[in-house]
């Protein structure tokens, strides 16, 4: 059943005060917390790459007597509920962290500042970063709304003691193909890497689905409208797209009889017993990474911002292996990159174009690269990062190939497209349902229906 719309900008101020009606209390007007004409306040989610940024922000200071960085760091719900209050109210901070899903509807409701507007960062250009990251900070509008920060990957994480148990290598595992069929040679892994509680292995005779203590595969719940670490990557490379444009599309796919069948498919393989079922999982307390850390499953798709995570697992010897080639020929994995972004009424705009643009540089990129926690923008901070993850003994290959190696890797960015939160409001409940509950794929008719009236407003 199709639904009707209030009008476009009305509709995305009703979601986002109804999503901060508790936040609000106490704020006032007046900039962020500590806010002054010789400070910059930065927020940032993660907590990983705050000692990373609180050297560049000593490095900034130096180069600019006088000027201080006041970085707050916050945990990922509370950091989006309190940024989007505090353009309500008025407290916003002048630089922040932005993630591309949020980037359309803070565009569309003016609270960015377009970066090509200022002299410090007018001169951002494509070429000086990895391929796409520059241009998905472009609106509709033509004007840049960020700054590339950094980027991620999907790759696959696996136990290695448990592989090898199984009698499965490395190469096996860098080898491996699939099709929503039959699954490929990576259902036949998985299968065979899920153990019952009486010994079996989920490609014998006997195996028990419905009592597993070894999981093939682990989970990060339904996907929501993206499926980054979850279904994304197989999708992809079956040769599906979210929209009918590679950025700002007006036609999400998810009607699409191959992406369906994907689902039914991947989805499938918790029913079969091989993934993590949806009950076990929980978005807070156990995600994939627990899943594995707790040898509840012996391998699990994530991204690059977890590396260290898995590395830092007690007793547990991971690996990492690149995501199977699909029924078009090639693999594929998201290729997702923050920026920094200035706020339209940052207290202190002319500290906060500083700011941005020295965190847009190579040496700051090369700074955030030496502490090998994620992937900077710029080829010299990645390359930075490879060798402080080599310094550490991590082989990150599984995530920066896809990005050298066009010939057999497909990369792709979250859907860009207008309604982002109503998006992943309607697509959240949809997906849960079918891991969840077995609802049938086809269901998504309808949601696609109801999403892609959302766009013809």
């Amino acid at each position: 059943m199709r639904f009707r719309t209030p009008p476009r900008r009305l509709r995305t101020l009703v979601a986002l005060t109804g999503a901060l009606a508790l936040s609000l209390a106490g704020c006032a007007k007046g900039g962020a917390a500590g806010s002054s004409s010789n400070s910059v306040t930065y927020w940032l989610w993660d907590a990983n790459q705050l000692p990373a940024y609180e050297a560049c922000a000593k490095d900034f200071e130096k180069q600019n007597p006088g000027l201080n960085v006041k970085i707050t760091q916050m945990g990922w719900d509370d950091y989006w509920t309190k940024l989007t209050a505090s353009f309500i109210a008025g407290t916003e901070p002048d630089v922040f962290t932005d993630h591309i899903v949020k980037f359309g509807q803070f565009a569309d409701l003016k609270v960015l500042q377009p970066l090509d507007e200022l002299p410090l960062t007018k001169g951002i250009k494509d070429a000086d970063y990895q391929p796409g990251l520059a241009a998905n900070w472009v609106g509709q509008d033509g004007h840049r709304y960020g700054a590339p920060k950094d980027w991620d990957t999907v790759a696959l994480f696996y136990n290695k003691k448990m592989a090898d148990q199984a009698g499965i290598d490395a190469e096996t595992l860098n080898s491996l193909d699939w099709n929503p069929e039959d699954g490929g040679r990576f259902e036949k892994t998985i299968a065979h890497l899920t153990i019952d509680r009486n010994g079996k292995r989920g490609d014998e005779p006997g195996f028990d689905k419905n009592n597993v203590k070894v999981y093939g595969l682990a989970n990060n719940g339904g996907g929501d409208a993206d499926g980054q670490t979850q279904w994304s990557n197989f999708a992809a490379s079956a040769g599906w797209t979210y929209t009918n444009a590679k950025r700002w599309g007006d036609r999400y796919h998810y009607d699409d009889k191959t992406f369906q069948s994907v689902m039914k498919w991947y989805f499938g393989l918790a029913k079969k017993g091989y993934m993590v079922p949806f009950a076990d999982w929980n978005s807070q307390s156990n995600q994939a990474n627990t899943q594995v850390a707790a040898g509840q499953a012996a391998t699990a798709f994530d991204g690059a911002w977890m590396i260290s995570s898995y590395d830092g697992f007690k007793g547990i010897d991971i690996g990492t292996a690149l995501t199977p080639t699909g029924p078009t020929g090639k693999r594929a994995t998201m290729m997702n990159g923050l920026a920094d972004s200035i706020t339209k009424n940052a207290p202190n705009k002319k500290g906060a174009e500083k700011w941005v643009a020295y965190l847009a540089s190579a040496e700051c990129q090369q700074t955030v690269g030496g502490y090998g926690v994620v992937f900077p923008a710029t080829p010299g901070g990645t390359d930075a990062a490879v060798a402080a993850y080599k310094k550490k003994g991590i082989d990150v290959t599984a995530f920066t190939r896809p990005v050298d190696d066009t010939k057999t890797f497909t990369t792709f960015s979250y859907p860009i497209t207008d309604y982002a939160a109503d998006i992943l409001a309607l697509m959240k409940p949809a997906m849960q349902d079918i891991f969840g509950n077995n609802a049938p794929v086809s269901g998504l008719d309808e949601t696609n229906s109801q999403i892609n009236s959302l766009l013809s407003q």
